[in-house]
């Protein structure tokens, strides 16, 4: 009786055992079989819409300028466009690299439905024209979105001596372009044209420069948005320390005066009368 009970005891713990067994086993597989369906959704992704090519602030978004891509849902960011066809007709208002999302915070508000330049006048400031050349331009090296100072260069009101002051302070440079204007021959030909944000004062300023004036632009360092106050330069300081060189004069040689000759010694003459014989002697 007693090997009865252990045979019965040894049975139920391998029946329990085997059933403890199963149930981990399931519970395993349910677990394996999460992250396979995890990762097929994943895989499946979220419609984005990206650039497909690098698009600049004021650009009109046609259906050649958007590509979409499927992305995993933790990488989409805030107010992406999962419709090509939402995006189409709206201005951005900052510049948009090469697949890279194109998102409401980069666009103007619906109702703004023409680009160019008016499309990124910031609220308060305006846009202004100035023609200048490649001195001015730099050589090329002044592009939309750099900020520049403006110096000009005119005659003194209180004399007629040329100054030259910067007027302007990091100014931002919208864009840069060339149109054909009739220049002082009278003859067509290209002139560089700079499209610069400023506020109505600046503009102002920059009118009056350029209409007096020369203007030249200095090209400023993305980082710096110090303010430097100069007082100008005229003709006059810039040769402060200039001294013309002194031009040595030859002073005429003074040739000593002749010595004075002696007066030649008078002759004294003694004649002789001896009777009618008469000698002459000279001393």
């Amino acid at each position: 009786m007693g090997k009865f009970k252990a045979v019965i005891a040894f049975v139920l713990a391998v029946v329990v055992a085997l059933v403890a067994t199963s149930i981990i086993y399931r519970w395993v597989q349910t677990k394996a079989a999460a992250p396979v369906q995890t990762a097929s959704k994943e895989e499946k992704g979220v419609q984005m819409a990206l650039a497909a090519r690098d698009l600049s602030k004021g650009t009109k978004i046609g259906a050649g300028d958007i590509k979409m891509v499927s992305l995993p849902e933790q990488a989409i960011p805030a107010g992406h466009f999962k419709d090509a066809a939402a995006l189409q007709g709206r201005v951005l208002i900052a510049q948009v690299r090469e697949n890279e999302p194109i998102t409401e915070s980069k666009l103007a508000p619906v109702s703004v439905t023409t680009g160019g330049v008016s499309a990124v006048v910031s609220p308060g400031k305006r846009a202004i024209a100035v023609a200048g050349d490649k001195v001015i331009g730099l050589a090329g090296f002044i592009q939309p979105g750099n900020r520049v100072d403006v110096l000009v260069t005119l005659k003194s009101p209180t004399s007629e001596s040329h100054v030259t002051k910067v007027v302007l302070e990091n100014i931002l440079v919208l864009a840069t372009g060339t149109q054909t204007l009739n220049l002082f021959d009278g003859k067509p030909g290209p002139v560089d044209v700079f499209t610069l944000e400023v506020t109505p004062e600046e503009a102002e300023k920059l009118s009056l420069a350029a209409s007096q004036g020369k203007l030249h632009f200095a090209l400023r360092n993305v980082t710096d948005d110090s303010e430097v106050t100069t007082m100008g330069t005229s003709v006059s300081e810039i040769l402060d320390g200039y001294k013309p060189r002194m031009q040595l004069v030859k002073e005429p040689v003074v040739k000593p005066p002749p010595e004075p000759k002696e007066p030649a010694k008078r002759a004294v003459e003694i004649q002789t009368i001896r009777g009618t014989s008469v000698t002459s002697q000279s001393f």
